[in-house]
């Protein structure tokens, strides 16, 4: 085995314990770190209501609008073919 240079050497139990919950702390504050990350990656867009209420944008309505004659399209498209 090739061992590290960089690694600590420990001579007592006291240092083991040391770095043993130095280590904890570092763990745990990066877990609360991905934690807080990843609650903003999910949150809720609050882009997508205006001040008026719960009503959508103009932008929301496009898309929506869009979707729905896209599906509109797609129907249209499979009666003609499977109308036979």
């Amino acid at each position: 085995m090739i061992e590290n240079e960089n690694a600590p050497t420990y001579t007592t139990l006291r240092s083991i314990e040391e770095r043993k919950l130095q280590l904890l702390k570092e763990i745990r504050k990066d877990n609360h770190q991905i934690n807080k990350l990843r609650k903003q990656l999910f949150a809720k867009p609050t882009a997508l209501t205006t001040r008026r209420g719960k009503k959508m944008s103009v932008q929301g309505l496009m898309s929506t609008s869009a979707g729905v004659f896209d599906g509109l399209l797609l129907a249209w498209k499979l009666y003609r073919k499977f109308k036979k």
